[in-house]
């Protein structure tokens, strides 16, 4: 009991110079001694290589030093170029089961460069299989991992009785296993579970019966494993393994792994960047500190190979997680920009969605994207043509000379206009009407009672979404100049019920700064006004020739659900839309409104109102209401000026 206990406190003994004058007497063990004593002996002079203070020094110990001597048909075996070389070695020299698990792992690697079908029938490959399949317990731990890849990959049935050999055998040994082999582990069974998924797909028609798995077990443990022993993991190459199979951990396991990529960012490749930062868009995990470590290192070190796909990539997670790094972004146009033309359609419009989420107008990037698309326009399906033109309008990207991309973009929709989903045909619309570029024919095709139908039912804010959206179309066609009278169309989809708006602590205060420009006179002023147009007013005046407010409850006000009143508006009086401007309501780093609130900004000036911008940065200055409304009472009267002198 005694020596077992000293056994297992001697694995957990420091390295140090203590330990090892400590450890000199017991050097000399001699005849006399007993066995127990000798083993004793011998576990101070080799102190055990796992230590917990020592992780670093484990996990190189692990990648360089090979367990067992490569035998001659290994060394051959890895400077071979086609699966029949590796055949034919075997054929030639034979060997044992750790030998031929390298060799079928070699296999499948040159199968995937050259192609080799039906190579599990081949009598030499049958053979390696044959001498694995016997002595499975004696193959070396990294083999049995690769192995269990390799099979699958060659197509070797789920159920043969080799696999699941090799299955039960690694389940044994998981435990003696290092983290590496764990993580290569978790990448075959990420790879399993996918063509799993797909052989259910393929036969959910004729079986219908729910998808199982063969290795739940395995998996089970392996996750366990993973979880106890994350303490272990030290090198970003596993990082970046285990965190592209993110779907299969806990949330505190991603947790653990995104300290330790934060720790271990430093370190990382550009594809390890690029591999981790893409597991975090695929589990929506906006794990900032992370991601502005990635980013320094991404933009900082001059050694990274800047791939397009790369860049590409970290620009999708950006969009994705919504994660604004000018610099990056900045150094990511200044690659692409040269590479414009070298990009697929499908890049084009990748990457214009994802700045657009981002609200990052540049304009040089979106002009080559338009001139991409005018120069390769036979290469764009409806869909990316779409996505093109939403990415625009979100950004109010306006072409100087537009001409000949609008044109190309009309003849693309011709045909397949009307076969959009309904959601999209809206937003395709609503874009072209941001862009100015909408006529009677798409206005009409959305405006119709049977299509605005289909836009009802599931989730009620998106009802409302769109509801929203086809009054603005419904604007465009009363408002803007389309060169031709038609018909004023009708919204129909029934505003929600019960639905509370919450005003922003901006509408608050300027409401607030209203009442005191205005005296307290509650008949003189409106606030959250709600317009038939679908845009919202924060505050609505009407004054005289003398800039004075005067009472507006009794006068006609076209721009409300119910007219307003009966009087018409005196000589010289002007109405006064005063509008708040949020952060949100800006692109990235500019004072550019994006394309729903120009929109919303043209509009209102077609409808009569003398608009009076309040953006939050102007508005954030002020400290004290004498300030606010001083500066209220300001702009009003420039805005006044301005009209009179148009």
């Amino acid at each position: 009991m005694t020596t077992r206990l000293l056994c297992r406190w001697t694995r957990l003994f420091p390295r140090c110079p203590q330990a090892a004058t400590a450890s000199a007497p017991l050097q000399t063990c001699t005849v006399h001694q007993t066995e127990p004593m000798c083993q004793m002996s011998l576990s101070w002079i080799r102190p055990s290589a796992r230590h917990l203070c020592q992780g670093s020094e484990l996990a190189r110990m692990e990648e360089t030093t090979l367990p067992y001597e490569q035998t001659q048909l290994v060394r051959l075996v890895e400077k071979v170029s086609t699966p029949e070389e590796v055949l034919q070695l075997w054929a030639e020299h034979g060997g044992s089961a750790s030998d031929a698990a390298r060799c079928l792992v070699q296999l499948n690697l040159r199968v995937m460069e050259k192609g080799g079908e039906g190579i599990l029938q081949d009598p030499r490959c049958e053979s390696m299989l044959e001498t694995v399949h016997a002595q499975v317990s004696s193959v070396w731990n990294g083999s049995l991992v690769g192995l269990l890849r390799a099979l699958t990959m060659l197509g070797l049935p789920s159920d043969a009785p080799l696999l699941c050999s090799i299955q039960n055998e690694v389940l044994w040994r998981i435990r003696r296993l290092t983290y590496r082999h764990l993580a290569y582990l978790v990448d075959w069974v990420a790879f399993q579970q996918r063509q799993g998924l797909a052989e259910h797909k393929r036969l959910l028609t004729k079986t219908n019966q729910p998808q199982t798995y063969e290795n739940e077990a395995l998996t089970t443990a392996l996750l366990k494993q993973l979880e106890l022993r994350w303490t272990e993991l030290c090198d970003s190459r596993t990082i970046s393994i285990l965190m592209g199979r993110a779907s299969l951990f806990t949330p505190s396991l991603m947790d653990k792994l995104e300290d330790k990529a934060l720790e271990l960012a430093e370190s990382f490749t550009a594809e390890d960047i690029r591999r981790v930062a893409f597991a975090l868009a695929s589990q929506n995990r906006r794990a900032v500190p992370l991601l502005r470590a990635l980013s320094y290192h991404l933009n900082q070190k001059p050694s990274f190979e800047l791939k397009t796909p790369l860049l590409l990539d970290i620009t999708y997670v950006y969009g994705k997680l919504n994660f604004h790094q000018t610099h990056v972004l900045q150094r990511i146009a200044a690659e692409l920009l040269p590479r414009l033309s070298e990009l697929s359609s499908l890049d084009v419009t990748r990457c214009a969605k994802s700045l657009a989420f981002l609200k990052w107008l540049h304009l040089p990037m979106f002009e080559g994207f338009a001139q991409h698309y005018v120069s390769n326009s036979e290469n764009y399906s409806t869909l990316q043509v779409c996505n093109l033109l939403i990415s625009f309008a979100k950004l109010n990207f306006q072409l100087g000379k537009g001409e000949e991309f609008y044109q190309k973009v009309h003849k693309a929709l011709e045909g397949s206009f009307q076969n959009l989903e309904p959601f999209l045909k809206t937003d395709v619309v609503w874009s072209l009407c941001v862009l100015n570029q909408a006529n009677p024919y798409y206005i009409s095709s959305v405006t119709k009672y049977d299509f605005q139908k289909k836009l009802t039912g599931g989730i009620v804010d998106r009802t409302e979404s769109y509801r929203m959206k086809l009054l603005h179309i419904s604007a465009f066609a009363q408002l803007e100049p389309l060169g031709i009278t038609i018909e004023s169309p009708t919204v129909l989809l029934p505003a929600p019920q019960g639905k509370v708006e919450v005003s922003t602590p901006l509408q608050s205060s300027l409401h607030t700064a209203l009442q005191s420009l205005t005296n307290g006179q509650t008949q003189a002023l409106r606030t959250a006004v709600k317009t038939i147009y679908g845009w919202t007013i924060d505050g609505e005046l009407m004054v005289d020739s003398e800039s004075k407010p005067i009472d507006l409850e009794n006068l006609q006000a076209p721009h409300l659900p119910g007219g307003g009143g009966r009087d018409a508006l005196p000589a010289g009086a002007r109405r006064i839309a005063f509008v708040a401007w949020e952060f949100p309501n800006f692109c990235l780093r500019s004072k550019d409104l994006l394309g729903r609130f120009a929109m919303q900004k043209r509009h209102l000036q077609l409808a009569g109102f003398i608009l009076v911008e309040v953006p939050y940065f102007e508005w954030l200055e002020l400290k004290s209401d004498w300030q606010k409304v001083a500066y209220l009472k300001d702009k009003l009267g420039k805005a006044v000026a301005e009209d009179m002198a148009k």
